[in-house]
């Protein structure tokens, strides 16, 4: 450990000093301090430290980019040099939250209720990407591999059913995850998600046309009339529901004698939830969820020229504010609804060009320090990690940020124009296209072509005229 000791105090000094810093916890290949004043903070002087390879601001934590296994040495030294006693990632956010406003906080739940969800959602929409390759025409034959193929067909269908069921049973993983925030029983988020999934329920997917029909199922509870529907693929009403669970499980265990509360707590929490979920917030999120998707389909599709553009030129920027976080929920709102997201190819997109600009940086750079850098993190970005390339390459010199997002936009409009979507959501990388609908390989593929060489070009440019100047 004792060999980081200089580099450590000289990071101590960079961000203001011990005196500066409240909390401190580390992650995998970032230190994430929590700052009195992050206005003390000498960037350059940071960024310059060998052991730095980036540094950023985000959701109330200050984070210092190491690298893995370095870093787990360097924050061992850090608390020794500090005195800081070792936070737990739970308690630095907590500290962070202190330095957000209201709406920083509300993406801040909305980010520790979907990010826990992602190796679920990932996996499946991979696998659903390998159903692809196997089920869809024109790819290997004219027709389908596994008619042509059929010993194939039985794996395919496995495959198919267990990439399917995470996004089947999406509200169980919503109320999982959001009643664990909200500081109610994780387990009855899960049975929460599952009673609005539940298979005697009508699906959400043949409502509209059983509304048509006039065969909506309803419950006749004391004249009091409910729709017997469920809520498949659907965000919003499990999010207000496990809201709402949470706060009645708390208030129950509050006021409940112990020696009763498994008799009182969970059935009351539950059944009170339920009959509010099916009578008050299901119609009422439902409705809300609708109107939402229905009006971000209609926009993009309207203008997908503008939609795509500026949909690819933003995300990035979104990222550094942690306001993408957002359209995690949007992506899985329109998977629910509409069966495939078009926002989502243009994330993919996002990671590609900020990729090629950290790639373009290596080429040009002449500092050793930042070519190593930009060449591995160039790579993560293309597997779909943009951390690296982003905060430790591109904003740090400006200009290839700049370039990444012009290339973003060009191919987010080229694909948004030819209707590009994913059934899924997968590694947002060059591997993307595994989770994209065959159909739209093609124009995605272009689109690739401009992530990848429009930021390219441009960040040479941009270098050359810096140095010109």
């Amino acid at each position: 450990m004792a060999i980081h000791k200089e580099s450590v105090e000289q990071i101590i000094d960079a961000v203001g000093g011990k005196e500066n810093i409240s909390t401190a916890t580390h992650c995998v290949t970032r230190l994430r301090l929590v700052l009195k004043d992050e206005g003390k903070v000498n960037s350059d002087q940071l960024n310059n430290i060998d052991l730095v390879k980036g540094s950023f601001s985000a959701n109330g934590q200050f984070q210092v980019v190491i690298g893995q296994g370095t870093v787990d040495k360097v924050y061992d030294e850090f608390v020794a040099i500090t005195g800081i006693a070792e936070a737990s990632k739970q308690e630095v956010k907590d500290a962070a939250a202190e330095n957000m406003n209201w709406f920083q906080r509300a993406l801040k739940t909305l980010s520790d209720i979907f990010i826990p969800l992602l190796p679920a959602i990932v996996t499946a929409g991979l696998l659903l990407g390998i159903n692809n390759l196997l089920t869809n025409p024109g790819i290997f034959y004219s027709k389908p591999f596994v008619q042509v193929h059929p010993e194939w067909s039985d794996l395919a269908s496995i495959i198919n059913l267990i990439a399917n069921t995470a996004f089947t049973f999406l509200p169980a993983l919503i109320g999982w995850s959001a009643v664990k925030k909200f500081g109610g029983s994780p387990i009855l988020g899960i049975v929460l998600g599952l009673i609005l999934v539940h298979p005697d329920l009508l699906s959400a997917y043949g409502l509209a046309d059983a509304k048509n029909k006039g065969t909506v199922p309803v419950w006749d509870i004391f004249g009091l009339k409910i729709d017997k529907v469920g809520y498949q693929g659907q965000v919003l009403p499990v999010l207000v529901a496990s809201f709402v669970l949470s706060k009645i499980e708390l208030f129950l265990r509050k006021h409940v004698p112990d020696f009763i509360q498994l008799l009182v707590v969970g059935p009351v929490s539950l059944l009170v939830t339920g009959l509010l979920a099916f009578i008050v917030i299901g119609p009422i999120t439902l409705a809300i969820a609708n109107v939402i998707t229905h009006g971000i389909v209609g926009l993009f599709h309207m203008t997908p020229l503008i939609g795509g553009l500026v949909y690819g030129l933003l995300y990035a920027p979104l990222v550094i504010t942690g306001m993408h976080h957002l359209f995690l929920a949007v992506d899985l709102q329109l998977i629910g609804s509409v069966g495939s997201t078009f926002l989502w190819p243009i994330v993919a997109l996002s990671n590609i060009a900020q990729g090629a600009a950290a790639f373009a940086m290596m080429l040009t750079t002449k500092d050793q320090k930042v070519k190593g850098l930009s060449l591995t993190s160039s790579i993560s970005a293309w597997l779909g990690v943009t951390e690296p390339a982003m905060f430790g390459v591109n904003l740090r010199f400006r200009y290839p940020f700049i370039a990444a997002i012009i290339g973003s936009a060009m191919g987010g409009a080229f694909i948004t124009i030819k209707a590009v979507k994913a059934p899924s959501i997968g590694v947002g990388g060059l591997p993307a296209f595994l989770s994209i609908i065959p159909k739209g390989w093609p124009a995605f593929f272009i689109g690739m072509g401009l992530a990848l060489v429009i930021p390219f070009i441009l960040t040479v440019i941009f270098s050359r005229f810096k140095k010109a100047k």
